[in-house]
């Protein structure tokens, strides 16, 4: 205690809480169980039998958590959250293991999974690897699927810290000083925002962390969350802040939500809808090893996997090989042609770390792969 007295005031202090009850304190908690698969599972069951007697070989999980939060304090702090997610992944392979390609799908209670989308999703990409295309690295328009969208976009959230953008210390960091808040990022209609209350991502209406960080302070635990526009009509409107950032930001205090929600302006219709207005470019199956190269640009690094696919005269004509990539999402931000509906996603490099976010499925111009990969 006299050591921590010692050390002064923490950089991240701001007043507690006091006096503040929300949800069912003296609740139990309820734990999920083998019930959640009811229906689910005899699903499974007749898909795997399928793809037997078609030599398809499937590999995956499925899982399914519901964790309680409680959070207290001797100031009056009661709170509690309860959090049910679940997901399926899986991976098809076929014809002795060269062609393979993989679904992922976000649930609350698996009631809503369609396992026979899945096959029928699984099963049209392994036959369009039928047709090979070679094809060189270059800078191709290029039509990301809602799950590679939310992978690049989460990483995005990840650097969006007010206070490192104030400091220099990333992407939105302006030339001079202080951050890029109030600046068009995008060439189209962009809108980017967590809201506690989005009915099909639900999340918790109070900050709660069991340790600080750039993005978030225990000294916030039970201050209010509400919507916060990240990006609206394509201008960076906030940064993720705590109240101690706000302060030398002298910006607004919007703290990180539960959940993330991506749209665009006139975006409309499925992925496959997307692949009929891209007159020559690529469709990716999923991104994979998303690695930082520069944050000053949040230029990334990753590889496609389990299938890319060349899109010529609104069709797909065949499967090409793999490709590392360079790109940044916040370049993509102004090289957007055509967007999707927003959907409930699953991200494939970051499922267990974001199981709360809506975007569209995207086509960026002039993606950039930078070298052909070697693999599936």
């Amino acid at each position: 205690i006299s050591a921590a007295k010692a050390a002064g005031k923490a950089e991240d202090f701001a007043p507690l809480a006091t006096n503040l009850s929300i949800g069912d304190w003296a609740a139990p908690h309820v734990p999920t169980g083998p019930e959640v698969f009811s229906s689910f599972a005899p699903a499974l069951g007749d898909m795997f039998s399928r793809s037997v007697a078609d030599s398809i070989e499937l590999f995956g999980y499925a899982e399914h958590t519901h964790e309680t939060t409680w959070i207290g304090s001797k100031g009056g702090l009661r709170l509690r959250k309860d959090s049910p997610v679940g997901r399926v992944e899986m991976t098809g392979k076929s014809h002795e293991r060269t062609r393979s390609t993989w679904n992922g799908v976000e649930t609350r209670d698996f009631k809503d999974v369609s396992v026979t989308s899945i096959d029928a999703n699984i099963r049209q990409r392994l036959t369009w690897q039928g047709t090979k295309i070679d094809l060189p690295a270059g800078r191709y328009d290029t039509i990301l699927p809602s799950g590679s969208v939310a992978d690049l976009y989460t990483y995005m959230m990840w650097v969006s810290g007010a206070r490192d953008a104030h400091e220099g210390q990333s992407v939105f960091s302006k030339k001079g000083g202080g951050t890029r808040v109030g600046e068009k990022l995008s060439n189209v209609g962009f809108q980017f925002f967590s809201d506690p209350e989005y009915k099909q991502l639900p999340a918790a209406n109070f900050v709660g962390t069991a340790v600080s960080s750039p993005f978030s302070s225990v000294f916030d635990n039970g201050q209010p969350i509400k919507r916060v526009d990240w990006f609206k009509d394509g201008v960076l409107q906030s940064l993720i802040q705590t109240r101690a950032s706000a302060a030398l930001t002298q910006l607004d205090f919007t703290p990180i939500g539960e959940n993330a929600v991506m749209s665009v302006d006139g975006g409309a219709g499925s992925l496959e809808d997307l692949v009929k207005k891209v007159d020559d470019g690529l469709l990716l199956t999923t991104f994979w090893y998303i690695r930082m190269v520069d944050p000053n640009s949040l230029l990334l690094t990753g590889l496609t996997r389990d299938g890319v696919y060349h899109v010529k005269g609104g069709e797909v004509v065949g499967a090409t090989n793999n490709f590392r990539w360079n790109d940044s999402p916040v370049s993509a931000l102004n090289r957007i042609l055509h967007a999707g509906a927003t959907e409930w996603t699953q991200p494939r490099e970051w499922a267990g770390d974001m199981n709360n976010m809506a975007v569209p499925p995207l086509v960026i111009k002039d993606f950039n792969m930078s070298t052909v990969s070697p693999g599936n």
